[in-house]
Parts: structure tokens; C-alpha cells; sequence
């Protein structure tokens, strides 16, 4: 059976994503940036079994070695990093096409 897990720093980013989308006013309401947050949580545990996956960049590997990508809107795509063995997802980093790092994966 395959099985998700997610780091303590892929935690921990996700923890401060909330605290940043609410704070930088992206939503207005806290509730709303933890169902965003939520909703890439649910889109890897459904989805990273099934959705077609690429070889992190190498300076990028620090992140992971395998990534998906995830497009929330119309302007924010979240690059999902992980590690595969047998059949355990290990999720060690995100980031999005906002951030400097994105550029070395080319589709931001």
C-alpha cells in the first residue's frame, strides 16, 4: 500500500504559508488560507500516486529529487518535492513560481 509522509520542515513551511497568506492580506480571513493550504495537502494525497512527476533540477535537489507541480490559480503553481521509495512518499519542500528558485525549473 502506498503511504504520504511529510517532513517536519514541509510542515513547518506550510504552518507559515497560512500565517503569511492571512497576514499579507491574500485572504482575508484565516480560515480561507488554511482551506488553500488544506487543499494542496489533499491534491498530494490523492494525487501523487497518480500525477506524472519530474526530476528536481540540480539546484533544486536540496528540496527533493522528484517533484509535481500543482496549479492553485490562474497565477500561483506550487512545485511539490519528494522523495520516492517503493511505495512511501516522503514530501521534503515546496515552493511556488513566485519564488527566485522556481526559475531553474523552467516552467514558471
Amino acid at each position: 500500500m502506498e503511504k504520504v509522509t511529510f517532513s517536519p520542515t514541509f510542515l513547518d513551511e506550510m504552518e507559515h504559508l497560512v500565517f503569511v497568506l492571512y497576514k499579507e492580506n491574500y485572504f482575508s480571513y484565516q480560515s480561507n488560507a488554511i482551506f488553500y493550504v488544506d487543499a494542496i495537502f489533499g491534491f498530494v494525497k490523492k494525487s501523487i500516486h497518480t500525477f506524472p512527476h519530474k526530476s528536481t533540477p540540480n539546484p533544486l535537489l536540496y528540496l527533493g529529487s522528484n517533484y509535481i507541480f500543482y496549479k492553485s490559480n490562474a497565477r500561483t503553481t506550487w512545485f511539490i518535492f519528494f522523495e520516492h521509495f517503493d511505495e512511501h512518499y516522503f514530501i521534503t519542500g515546496i515552493l511556488n513560481n513566485h519564488c527566485e528558485e522556481a526559475r531553474f525549473i523552467g516552467t514558471n
